[in-house]
C-alpha cells in the first residue's frame, strides 16, 4: 500500500469513540427520567437501549410522547449534556489512534449526530481539530442520524469507498457504512453493548489500537482474530 495502510481515509464517529462520553449519557438522562418517575438507567442497560433515530430510544425508555412531544425531553437532555461535555476525557488510545493514522498519510474526517457548531467547539477544546480534513455533524440536536452526511462525504473525497474505513461503536454507525459502501471497524466501551456489536455481524475490534492494527495490515488475520 503506498500510505502504509489499506485505507486512505478514516471517518470517526464522534460520541462514544473518540469522546468517552457514555457515563455522563447515563447520569444526565437519569434526571430527565427521575423527573417524570420512569425507571433509571444503567451504563449496561443503556448499552442495550440505544438506538437510532434517538427518538426510538426515548420510546424504549418509557418516555409518553402523547403526554408531551418527543422535544422537551430531548431539549432538557441535551441542554444538561452540552453544559457539561467538557468533563468527559477523550477515550483511551484516541490521541495515539489519530496520530497512527497521520503518520500513515491517512486522511480523517468526523461524521457524527452531534451539533456542528458543538463538534468545532469540543476539537478546539481537546486539542484535535488539525487531524481532520472535515468535521461533518447535524444543524440541531435532536440526532436523527448520519447517513445523508456521511454519503456526502464519501462522494466529496473523490476516494474508492473500498479505501475507506469508518470507526464507530454503535450499530447506527454500521448502518451508516453500509449505506456509504464503506468498511466499519466497531469499537465497544461506548453507547453500544458490546453483546449487540458482536449479534450484529459486523467487524469488532476490542480498542483503537486494534483497528490501527487492521488498517494497517495488508493480510486477514486481525480481521480473522476479532470475529
Amino acid at each position: 500500500m503506498t500510505n502504509g495502510s489499506r485505507y486512505s481515509y478514516i471517518i470517526w464517529d464522534w460520541n462514544g469513540t473518540l469522546l468517552d462520553d457514555a457515563a455522563l449519557c447515563v447520569e444526565v438522562m437519569n434526571s430527565v427520567l427521575a423527573a417524570r418517575g420512569l425507571p433509571l438507567l444503567t451504563l449496561a442497560r443503556y448499552g442495550e437501549l440505544l438506538d437510532f433515530p434517538i427518538v426510538n430510544y426515548y420510546a424504549r425508555l418509557g418516555f409518553d410522547f402523547a403526554a408531551e412531544p418527543f422535544e422537551i425531553p430531548a431539549t432538557q437532555f441535551i441542554d444538561e449534556y452540552y453544559r457539561r461535555w467538557s468533563e468527559c476525557s477523550l477515550a483511551e488510545g484516541a490521541v495515539q489512534a489519530l496520530r497512527a493514522f497521520s503518520e500513515l498519510r491517512c486522511a480523517q474526517s468526523i461524521l457524527s449526530a452531534a451539533p456542528q457548531v458543538i463538534l468545532g467547539r469540543a476539537l478546539q477544546h481537546y486539542g484535535i481539530g488539525d487531524y481532520f480534513t472535515t468535521v461533518s455533524g447535524l444543524a440541531d440536536h435532536y440526532a436523527r442520524g448520519k447517513v445523508e452526511n456521511g454519503r456526502r462525504l464519501v462522494a466529496e473525497s473523490g476516494i474508492d469507498p473500498r479505501r475507506i474505513l469508518l470507526i464507530g461503536d454503535t450499530l447506527h454507525d454500521l448502518e451508516a457504512a453500509k449505506a456509504m459502501g464503506v468498511e466499519c471497524a466497531l469499537v465497544p466501551g461506548g453507547h453500544c453493548g458490546k453483546p449487540r456489536l458482536m449479534a450484529s455481524g459486523g467487524l469488532v475490534l476490542p480498542d483503537l489500537a486494534a483497528v490501527v492494527r487492521f488498517a494497517a495490515s495488508e493480510d486477514n488475520e486481525v480481521r480473522a482474530a476479532s470475529n
